[in-house]
């Protein structure tokens, strides 16, 4: 996708409204910044992600919001703001680095063992996108660059959990070695890089979160599922009336989508050859 999908965020560049609220940019709500905190809007999911950060804060994990509480009748979350720039250039220098690529990727595996104990418990149902079994953990479900907090070339922080949901450790790392490679076909807007070069940057994020030999077996074809997944239900919320799922929909984002799926599995002996000799 050209730019980033319907979420809101929770940190970024923002334009001044006032002395006390900032605007920041980067989703389709209203998101403001008001001091150390941030103010979204909620939605059904909301008490679960809640639930999960606090859970996380407790199990140690520190690089992502806390939360403060709801306001206007629940409407309205309150979380803190988490300091840093926001990866909302892709192909910015410090996002393409190699620090960034393993050092996201063991702040996801710090993320996902913080949630292990929760998802064995969790409720299957209530979250924006579907559980999916074994739920080894909670699942971010769009651990992203635009999604991330950065320190220099560091990432530091994930934000925006609205599509976090229990789900397998792979079907959060597959999107997350999809955005962060990224594994992009050839001409489409967000191609970057050889395949061969694409295969090395998915090592190098499998390395750093100490991904297991089967699993880097099953992840190109994973990669696809998921985008797979993710292009029915950009299709179901706009048959369900969502304008932003909508208008992706009208310029085109599914079959860049569906494009690179294609293109993974096209070129799969090249990113399993890779990933094989990283174990």
């Amino acid at each position: 996708m050209p730019h980033p999908p319907p979420h809101s965020c929770t940190t970024g560049t923002f334009s001044t409204l006032s002395t006390d609220a900032e605007s920041l940019s980067g989703g389709v709500h209203d998101v403001l910044r008001v001091g150390a905190t941030v103010r979204r809007p909620t939605g059904p999911w909301s008490p679960l992600v809640h639930d999960l950060l606090r859970h996380i804060r407790a199990e140690g994990f520190t690089g992502a919001p806390g939360v403060r509480g709801t306001a206007d009748d629940g409407r309205t979350e309150i979380l803190d703001f988490l300091p840093g720039e926001a990866g909302t250039d892709p192909a910015a220098p410090a996002v393409t680095s190699l620090t960034a690529l393993e050092s996201a990727a063991a702040l996801l595996r710090a993320y996902h063992d913080s949630t292990a104990g929760y998802a064995s418990t969790a409720p299957r149902e209530g979250w924006l996108l579907p559980a999916r079994e074994p739920a080894e953990v909670i699942c971010h479900g769009d651990f992203a660059p635009y999604n991330c907090v950065l320190d220099s070339d560091r990432v530091v922080g994930v934000f925006d959990f609205d599509t976090a949901h229990p789900a397998p450790r792979l079907w959060d790392l597959a999107y997350a070695v999809y955005r962060w490679a990224p594994l992009t076909a050839p001409g489409s807007p967000d191609a970057r890089g050889t395949t061969e070069e694409q295969a090395v940057r998915a090592r190098v994020f499998c390395d750093g979160y100490d991904l297991s030999a089967a699993d880097r077996a099953a992840l190109p074809d994973t990669v696809a599922e998921r985008l797979h997944a993710m292009v029915a239900f950009m299709r179901a919320q706009a048959a369900a009336g969502h304008p932003s799922f909508a208008r992706h929909l009208a310029e085109g984002h599914h079959e860049q989508y569906l494009g690179d799926a294609a293109y993974i599995r096209a070129r799969r002996e090249v990113f399993e050859h890779h990933l094989r000799g990283a174990v």
